[in-house]
């Protein structure tokens, strides 16, 4: 039973929600009362489980230890959980249905248990009550088109005002923790230093980048001595970097082009790719190492950087659609180490030499994107972003951040190279 409190929770200013923007968030689905009740009692029974506090706006609770949970609506948040699952949990923070002063902390807790949340005997139906990848939602060429330019053409404005100036959205590397957010600009340049040196990128370096970003490391890689050819999806992207390397003088030693991967041809003595694969989608890795294997020259290095799971949470949920994909991320698939290993090893005669993963530093980069972003919530209002974006964006991060605290989460820099051929000259 919940426990009675002596003081309700305040009751939170709800965000004013347009309904066509946010049509989902402006509706709380419909539910028949049973499945209603069903989700109460699955969802109470997790929480009770769980190292939180939960209140609700009568005055009852759960828990009586860690982060604390407050619940402002709590027939729109079973409701919303008990139509919708995690995508409905999602949505209803976006409504402001709850709130929690230590979000990540929050977000953390139940990364660490998310093999659990869900009763046994429901994950083995999975595949019944999930949600899936919506067709428009593949990576085919047009469809990996439109979902990179779902994040990435938001607004160049938008990511500079949490970035730091070298405009880098990736993991940084820190030389200690806690770090603060002037830092970023030399942690970002020894991520990619690292990656760099990987490849054993140098003077006079045929590098392709797939993923541009705005244009960061093709700069590094050009003040080596490099010459790059860097291709991205995104519109704004290209745009920007275009104007950067220009800013830099090193328009003759960095081409940025507007490409799908599998559109290029030629030769590399290096291949970078930062944060990318996660957005081929899985049944398009086959593809993407194929089209790596054969644009890498001989005796080349591939240096990835990658997010990556636990290769049995990979299986559990690589064709769901969640609340990441249907709002931030559409078409993404976070890989597991055994599968770029499996799938490297299946199509390609390349093979993963090293990898390396600094999860806790991923976490730190995403708590300085998280608090420069809240710091400047004026200012992303400004550029026409509305409370529910804010809301939206700010529970990505912490969602971002937990699940790299939690150990749910990895990012890793690996090290591809070409197997030696065996003695019948076949890759080994």
């Amino acid at each position: 039973m919940s426990t009675p409190l002596t003081h309700r929770p305040p009751v939170a200013a709800r965000p004013p929600v347009d309904p066509e923007r946010w049509p989902d968030v402006a509706r709380v689905p419909r539910s028949s009362p049973p499945r209603t009740a069903i989700a109460r009692a699955i969802v109470t029974r997790a929480l009770r489980r769980l190292p939180l506090r939960v209140r609700f706006e009568d005055g009852s609770a759960l828990g009586d230890r860690g982060p604390l949970l407050t619940v402002h609506d709590r027939q729109a948040f079973f409701r919303r959980i008990g139509t919708d699952g995690l995508i409905g949990f999602g949505e209803s923070y976006m409504a402001g249905e709850w709130d929690a002063e230590d979000l990540v902390g929050v977000l953390t807790v139940m990364a660490g248990h998310v093999g659990t949340l869900v009763p046994a005997s429901l994950q083995r139906l999975r595949g019944v009550w999930a949600p899936r990848t919506p067709d428009a939602q593949r990576n085919t060429p047009d469809g990996a088109r439109r979902n990179i330019r779902h994040h990435y053409d938001l607004s160049n404005d938008l990511f500079a005002l949490f970035l730091d100036e070298t405009l880098t959205y990736s993991a940084a590397v820190f030389r200690g923790f806690p770090a603060d957010h002037a830092v970023l600009p030399a942690a970002q340049h020894r991520k990619i230093d690292r990656l760099l040196d990987l490849a054993e990128v140098g003077p006079g370096t045929r590098l392709l980048e797939i993923g541009t970003g705005w244009g960061e490391l093709a700069l590094r890689a050009a003040d080596r001595g490099a010459r790059v050819l860097t291709v991205t999806l995104s519109a704004e992207q290209r745009d920007l970097a275009v104007r950067r390397v220009r800013e830099a003088g090193q328009q003759d030693l960095v081409e940025v082009r507007l490409s799908d991967y599998r559109q290029l041809t030629g030769s590399y003595d290096a291949v970078v790719s930062v944060e990318m694969i996660e957005a081929v989608g899985a049944e398009f890795w086959p593809d993407y190492f194929t089209v790596l294997d054969r644009l890498l020259a001989p005796g080349g290095r591939i240096a990835l950087q990658a997010i990556t799971l636990p290769h049995d949470r990979l299986l559990a949920t690589r064709d769901g659609h969640t609340w990441i994909h249907k709002y931030v991320f559409p078409g993404g698939v976070i890989p597991s180490l055994e599968a770029v290993e499996q799938v490297t090893a299946a199509h390609t005669a390349l093979t993963v030499a090293r990898h390396d993963g600094f999860g806790v530093h991923y976490a730190e980069t995403l708590r300085l994107w998280r608090e420069r972003f809240v710091q400047r919530a004026e200012d992303v209002e400004a550029l026409g972003f509305d409370a529910v974006f804010r809301r939206m964006w700010t529970f990505y991060l912490a969602y971002s951040e937990a699940g790299f605290r939690s150990g749910y989460l990895d990012v890793r820099q690996l090290l591809l190279t070409r197997r030696e051929p065996d003695a019948a000259g076949a890759a080994g």
